[in-house]
């Protein structure tokens, strides 16, 4: 299973609890395709940079994923549909272990010094 981030901007005229619902009707289709919502971080209402279908402000939320690509793909297929979401974005996330962690800065280090 892979990990993944989703930052989801709700409609302003929302309220709070319904805010919630929104988020666990998707939390269910995750569950559902056999993933599992490993955080769920309310950011409240927030102004947006820029206007998005005459709206100013959203409700944001981050919601830390553990699952199969074929349940991201039915998630954000939802997420497209929903009349309550105004934009959502999903990146992959790959987490180092800390013995790649470790290789890694080992390998980058050599590399600095014959640059200078």
């Amino acid at each position: 299973m892979n990990n993944y981030e989703t930052v989801i901007i709700a409609r302003p005229d929302l309220a709070q609890n319904q805010v919630e619902e929104l988020i666990g009707k998707f939390e269910n289709v995750i569950s559902e395709q056999k993933g599992k919502v490993t955080k769920k971080d309310f950011w409240g209402l927030k102004n947006l940079a820029y206007p998005i279908a005459k709206n100013k402000k959203g409700h944001y939320v981050v919601l830390e994923i553990s699952a199969p690509a074929t349940a991201i793909a039915e998630f954000e297929r939802k997420l497209r549909l929903d009349e309550g979401v105004l934009r959502y974005l999903t990146i992959r996330e790959q987490e180092l272990t800390p013995t790649a962690a470790a290789k890694l800065k080992k390998n980058q280090a050599p590399a600095k010094k014959d640059e200078e």
